[in-house]
């Protein structure tokens, strides 16, 4: 549980002796915070996803945690009283595709699950984190602030259905006053380890590694507007292991609450991007710029920036990883050799 000092500040958690629940572990970045609480010494006391039939599975299997359940069991567990309460949730379950159309299941997975496990972790008395997205930005998500302020919020426009369902949390929280207890998380573009299951959802990292290894070259999209050339369309590109990294400054800095920007702070290009795999693999850059889908045209972000000062002022020193030094450590020491995040344990 969360406690105070004798002056009324909360102390940070202390991982050693503190009850985990981490959702959606066995996704891509759910999975890189179990493997960070590993190499931290710590199991997870309890892990939970829908593995389906899906191959995310596979991510579970190099990590350490007590126990897993499926998420709905967690969600009945939780409605009998038949769970005991945890010191730290870090939410990271719910739907990730940006492409997702079924606005249902989006409701549910991102705001309805959310809010039932927040409620139920603040009346328990317990550090909640959970899984925003930089989508709720809509189109403009260059230099933004992650602002806690409900009118501020209120003026965001998603462009997706995605962003709505991540967005409709943020706004309750906010509203509510819930967000003064609690951290959400607003997720830039991460890559990395453990997200060969995304399918299309993967990054650029690991679509260009696989077009590289087939044929040589690697496709990006035009450019539709003026001001960016084919290729130079630009993101705030953060490695999974600093993602995991921030996560899990803010979920155990319990003053931390409200809205964080979880990025880079830096934009680089798709060509960077690209030429940051052509280097890794030893390969001179080749590259074809192709027609864009219909179905993104028109609701396509053109830059990317996360502020990051909200995060740095909450005492979080650590650099990021540079971009070449991370995707070259992404595809040596995991793409190459078919690794997952903990294999490298098994390596001496």
């Amino acid at each position: 549980m969360i406690e105070s000092g004798r002056n009324g500040a909360t102390r940070p958690l202390d991982l050693t002796r503190a009850r985990v629940l981490v959702t959606g572990a066995a996704g891509f970045i759910g999975s890189a915070v179990v493997w960070a609480l590993n190499r931290r010494g710590h199991a997870p006391a309890l892990v939970t996803d829908y593995l389906g039939q899906g191959e995310h599975w596979r991510n579970l299997v190099p990590l350490a945690f007590q126990e897993y359940c499926e998420a709905d069991e967690l969600l009945q567990r939780i409605a009998a009283k038949a769970i005991a309460p945890f010191d730290l949730i870090v939410h990271l379950g719910g739907c990730s595709s940006t492409t997702e159309r079924n606005g249902r299941h989006l409701i549910e997975s991102n705001y309805g699950y959310t809010r039932t496990l927040a409620e139920w972790a603040v009346a328990q008395g317990t550090r909640f984190v959970y899984a925003s997205s930089a989508a709720t930005y809509g189109g403009t998500a260059a230099d933004v602030r992650d602002d806690d302020d409900p009118d501020v919020i209120s003026r965001l426009r998603p462009l997706n259905m995605y962003g709505y369902s991540k967005h409709l949390f943020d706004l309750y929280a906010s509203r509510t006053g819930l967000a003064r207890r609690i951290a959400g998380l607003k997720y830039f573009n991460v890559y990395g380890p453990n997200e060969a299951h995304k399918g299309d959802m993967r990054s650029l990292v690991h679509k260009a590694y696989t077009q590289v290894c087939e044929t040589g070259r690697v496709g990006l999209f035009k450019s539709y507007r003026a001001g960016y050339r084919d290729g130079e369309q630009c993101r705030d590109f953060l490695y999974v292991k600093d993602a995991a990294d921030m996560t899990l400054a803010l979920a155990t800095n319990t003053s931390a609450t409200g809205l964080f920007n979880v990025g880079s702070g830096e934009s680089h290009t798709w060509i960077e991007l690209a030429q940051a795999v052509f280097a890794a693999l030893g390969r001179e850059p080749v590259i074809d710029f192709i027609d864009m889908p219909d179905a993104i045209r028109f609701n396509y972000q053109y830059e990317t920036r996360a502020d990051i000062a909200k995060l740095r002022a909450t005492g979080y020193t650590a650099p990021v990883t540079p971009l070449r030094d991370a995707v070259n450590d992404y595809v040596t020491n995991y793409l190459v050799p078919g690794r997952m995040l903990g294999d490298e344990a098994q390596v001496r």
